[in-house]
């Protein structure tokens, strides 16, 4: 199945309803580092309905708050979902030609469906990772020869 990436871009209002939770919901994740399986929540509106959540759920919307409060669009994808390579290549902000050599090297797993590509996101998102990890470790040990040759 391929992943429809619909992004929900907050309004103004949404962002600052955002920003103003935040702060609650990441004190209770830090105050409560070991969270029981699943949590309560109490909708305030109409009868003060309790909907019982997973704890994962909980922190997955944490971090959709902190994206809607700097104004971010956000997509929920789940991890075994394909993407097309445009998508692909639009998620790490490269050309689709540049992806499918990617792809063609191994670094992203993909499969064939008749003679189109399917990126899979869970490769796709650990392979965004490594190469951020990388680019972070270069960007580290260019500040360290800097400071070591005291070039400021």
């Amino acid at each position: 199945m391929t992943a429809a990436l619909d992004t929900i871009l907050p309004s103004k209002d949404d962002a600052t309803r955002a920003a103003e939770a935040l702060p609650a919901l990441q004190s209770y994740l830090t105050r409560h580092r070991r969270l029981p399986e699943s949590i309560h929540l109490r909708v305030e509106e109409d009868d003060g309905e309790t909907v019982l959540v997973p704890a994962a759920a909980l922190r997955v919307f944490v971090r959709i708050l902190a994206h809607m409060a700097a104004g971010h669009g956000v997509a929920v994808v789940p991890s075994t979902a394909e993407l097309t390579t445009q998508q692909a290549a639009d998620l790490l902000n490269v050309s689709r030609p540049y992806l499918i050599g990617l792809l063609n090297d191994g670094k992203i797993g993909y499969r064939m469906v008749g003679t189109h590509r399917r990126v899979l996101v869970d490769s796709l998102l650990r392979h965004k990772r490594e190469d951020d990890l990388l680019r972070l470790s270069a960007a580290d040990e260019l500040a360290a020869m800097k400071q070591d040759l005291d070039l400021s």
